[in-house]
This record gives C-alpha cells, sequence and structure tokens, in this order.
C-alpha cells in the first residue's frame, strides 16, 4: 500500500472545502438541536436548497456572485418559515418525522423531469462557479507544499470556506452568551419555564431554525463550489454524517461542529485509503471497491453508537448539556 499517498489524502481532508461545509453545516444544527432542543433531521434540505438557490440564478438568469447568495438565503428563510410554521409546536420526536420527510420531499421534487430545464434533475446542475472564480485575488498558480499544495481556486474556495466557519463560530458565540441565547438554552432545558415568563417561546424556535437553516444553506453553497449539484448528495445520509459530526465534537459547544468535521473526514479518509489499498494488494482481494465503500460507512455506524453509548457529550461537551429531555 502507498501510505505516503493515503496519510497525504486523509491530512489533506482537515482544510477541504467539504470539511468546511459540514462543519457549517453542523453549527446550524448545533442552533437547532444543541442550544435550542430543536430535534432537526432536514438539514439537508437547507444545503439543498442552498445549493439550487445559488447556482439556478447563476446559470439561468446570470445573477452575479451577490444576487445568487442572497437567493439562496431567501430561499433558506422562506422554506425554514414554511417548515417551521405549522411543526414547531410538535414533541421532539414528531418534530423529527416532519423534518426528515420535508428533506426526502424537496429532494424529489429537483429531481422530477418537470423540472429538467431548472433544476437538471437527476443530472443535477454544472456551469455556476463563474462568477465565483471571477471573484478571486489570488494570482493563477500552484501554491502550497506537500499534501496542501492546491491551486489559486482550490484556494480560494479553502479560504473563504473556512472564513465562513470562523465567523458562524463567532456568532455563535456571541449570541449563546447574549439574553437570545440565553433564552434559547432555557426553551431547550424546560420550555414551559420560559413561557412562565411571558416569553414567546415559538417565535424563538423559529428564529433558531431560520439561523440553522441559514448557516446550512452557506454550508450548501460551499458544499458545491468544488463540484456539480447532484440531488444524489442530499439523501438521508447526509443528514446523519451532519448529526454524527455535532455529536463527535459536542453538541452544544462553539469548536466541536468544526473539530468533528475534520476528525470525521480525515478517518473516513484514511479508512477508504486502507481499504483501497488492501484490495490493491490482495491482502483484502475478495472485496470489491464497491464493497468496501459500504464497509467504511458501517465502521462510521458503529462509531456513532460507540460514540452516543460512552460519550454522548462529546469530544468538548459537558454532560451537563445533554440534562435536557427529546
Amino acid at each position: 500500500m502507498d501510505w505516503g499517498n493515503i496519510l497525504g489524502n486523509a491530512v489533506g481532508e482537515l482544510i477541504s472545502p467539504t470539511t468546511a461545509a459540514y462543519a457549517l453545516a453542523a453549527i446550524g444544527l448545533g442552533v437547532h438541536f444543541g442550544y435550542t432542543g430543536l430535534l432537526n433531521f432536514g438539514q439537508a434540505a437547507f444545503m439543498l436548497i442552498g445549493a439550487y438557490g445559488f447556482a439556478i440564478p447563476t446559470i439561468s438568469f446570470g445573477a452575479p456572485l451577490p444576487v445568487a447568495v442572497l437567493c439562496a438565503l431567501i430561499a433558506s428563510v422562506l422554506f425554514a418559515l414554511f417548515l417551521g410554521i405549522p411543526t414547531l409546536r410538535l414533541r421532539a420526536d414528531y418534530l423529527a418525522i416532519v423534518t426528515i420527510a420535508a428533506a426526502e420531499v424537496v429532494r424529489y421534487i429537483v429531481t422530477t423531469t418537470g423540472l429538467t430545464d431548472v433544476t437538471g434533475a437527476a443530472n443535477g446542475l454544472s456551469g455556476f462557479k463563474g462568477t465565483f472564480a471571477a471573484s478571486n485575488p489570488i494570482p493563477d498558480g500552484t501554491y502550497g507544499f506537500g499534501p496542501f499544495t492546491y491551486n489559486a481556486y482550490d484556494w480560494w474556495v479553502r479560504i473563504v470556506g473556512w472564513g465562513l466557519v470562523i465567523l458562524a463560530s463567532v456568532l455563535v458565540f456571541l449570541l449563546m452568551r447574549s439574553p437570545w441565547g440565553r433564552i434559547v438554552k432555557g426553551i431547550r432545558e424546560d420550555e414551559d419555564a420560559v413561557r412562565s415568563l411571558g416569553k414567546n417561546v415559538f417565535s424563538y424556535k423559529m428564529q433558531a431554525l431560520v439561523m440553522g437553516g441559514v448557516m446550512g444553506s452557506i454550508a450548501g453553497i460551499v458544499f458545491i463550489l468544488p463540484r456539480a449539484v447532484q440531488p444524489a448528495n442530499y439523501t438521508t445520509g447526509l443528514t446523519f454524517f451532519i448529526w454524527t459530526i455535532m455529536l463527535l465534537g459536542g453538541a452544544a459547544t462553539i469548536f466541536g461542529p468544526i473539530v468533528g468535521s475534520m476528525i470525521f473526514w480525515v478517518v473516513l479518509s484514511l479508512t477508504q485509503g486502507v481499504l483501497y489499498g488492501a484490495i490493491e494488494s490482495g491482502f483484502l482481494g475478495f472485496l470489491s471497491t464497491t464493497q468496501a465503500g459500504q464497509i467504511r460507512f458501517m465502521l462510521v455506524g458503529i462509531a456513532l453508537m460507540l460514540l452516543v453509548i460512552f460519550r454522548p457529550q462529546g469530544i468538548f461537551g459537558n454532560k451537563k448539556e445533554l440534562s435536557f429531555s427529546v
């Protein structure tokens, strides 16, 4: 096995745009679940809406970069309102069912053949990166060292992606130490007690849903900048990966989603590299690469089960943060 290549690919995942996108989505999910107690299993829908909300105006109308981003954010806010108004009064387990169903409904809508001219149906969309690439201030060329060697566009995507992760983390840090943050954490612990103090619990839940959903949509934009928009990427598995990342780092922590995303993608890349290398060397010749790809996800599932059993608060979490009931 080529251990140098395997380790290089794994280390490169530390700052990859995919890692940044998942970290952003996990930060948003942390606002939903970690701080407010909303059991949202539809974060993939917000990422999908962000991706299509950015790509469609760019391709169909030639929208400039700020307008395309604004369209994606407006679409995510409208979806959060549409999803939240009838559901945020539901009990946590019912909310989970509704959100995961809503995410699947949205995915099936964009794959319908009747919208092929707009969404590309099952083939997805491409050709939307021109405006973002045009904003790149880095001169053409290749920069970096070792596994961190990329061209100008790839560095620009990473700089923007991780810059957004830092901004989102700072925003959450400040908000959760404000009166607004104390109220949503109170709702997580006992919403009846917060309601008895005269606070509009539904309004605060809606604000948290919108905020976390917007972060998810921004994550969806970052996610597609290195690749095309493919509806197959937004299945329920995407939401479960985001949950794994959030729980790995800590549900109600600032740095947890970032470190959780890094660990998740480094381990996933390392596992894939080792399995593929073992197949090519004949050590696991009885397996195909397709089977190896499924095995690595099985290992992720086992790791998640062990995490929930032995350290449910995550790496940075505190058990006190898990005292609320879902």
